[in-house]
């Protein structure tokens, strides 16, 4: 019996459908767990029809309670960020599936090998950032000093921006952010998003208050087009998130389309998640 063929292989990008279907009905083998993960986050490896990925496992039943998100909704949240993404045309969430596993239903999804130097943040001295980078804000740096805090001025950050402002991110950490060997950008991580109310937190407020590129305009009005009632990614949000939470995303959209501009801080949240990394 040959061995099973590796993915994702050279020339095959993460776009491809068979991923979920790979994800979705392998026999799913735990291999260790993600100590440093907030939940149960387990390292697997998926086969099915002679191909073999790892993957990410995090069973519901491994979730720790939330005051501000309904218990064992994380793993829904995780597969209802790549539908979006995926609606948005840009890819930059790794395919997500909700199965039955080891230890009960949960999110599964793709692992992905991340470059070791990704160059999207980092502390520099001085109160500007130099040209190709946004500002974040100050921290503490040890012994009373602070430096500031920057990411890349990159287009794949920007749409992660835009995408994390529809889908209401509460956690976007330097940590969730993986690039890979031929450039591509993922964010990972997004059980804590799709909240009613605002909590958008996010090292990603370079172009705060910004207009919209032009690309972010268009991929915005096809998402308001396929939330309509009736649409295809309306109907896979709504076996994932509440009514409510889906009328929150609409609204958000909206919001977005209406202003032109990338959101900024409310002030009732605290803007930026911690640890940031």
């Amino acid at each position: 019996m040959s061995a099973p063929e590796r993915i994702p292989p050279r020339g095959v990008t993460t776009a491809d459908p068979s991923f979920a279907e790979l994800l979705a009905q392998g026999e799913l083998t735990v291999r260790g767990r993600i100590r440093d993960a907030s939940n149960a986050a387990l390292y697997c490896t998926v086969a099915h029809a002679g191909r073999e990925a790892t993957c990410v496992y995090k069973p519901v039943a491994g979730e720790r309670p939330l005051w501000d998100f309904p218990d064992g909704t994380l793993a829904q949240r995780e597969v209802a960020a790549y539908a979006v993404s995926e609606a948005t045309g840009w890819g930059l969430v790794p395919p997500t599936v909700l199965r039955e596993g080891p230890y009960g239903e949960g999110m599964c999804q793709l692992w992905i090998e991340a470059s070791p130097e990704d160059g999207l943040l980092a502390l520099v001295e001085g109160e500007e950032p130099e040209p190709g980078w946004k500002a974040i804000g100050f921290a503490e740096v040890g012994e009373g000093q602070t430096a500031l805090l920057v990411h890349a001025d990159d287009e794949r950050l920007r749409r992660l921006a835009v995408l994390d402002a529809v889908i209401n991110n509460a956690d976007r950490k330097g940590g969730h952010l993986l690039t890979t060997g031929d450039g591509q950008l993922y964010g990972i991580d997004h059980g804590v998003t799709f909240n009613v109310d605002n909590k958008l937190r996010t090292l990603l407020w370079g172009w705060a208050g910004e207009s919209l590129t032009g690309e972010a305009v268009e991929v915005l009005k096809g998402l308001r087009g396929a939330l309509e009632p009736g649409g295809e990614l309306t109907a896979t949000l709504t076996a994932l998130v509440t009514p409510a939470e889906l009328d929150a995303t609409r609204a958000r959209v909206d919001a977005l389309l209406e202003s032109g501009r990338h959101p900024e801080p409310s002030g009732e949240w605290p803007a930026i998640p911690w640890p940031p990394v």
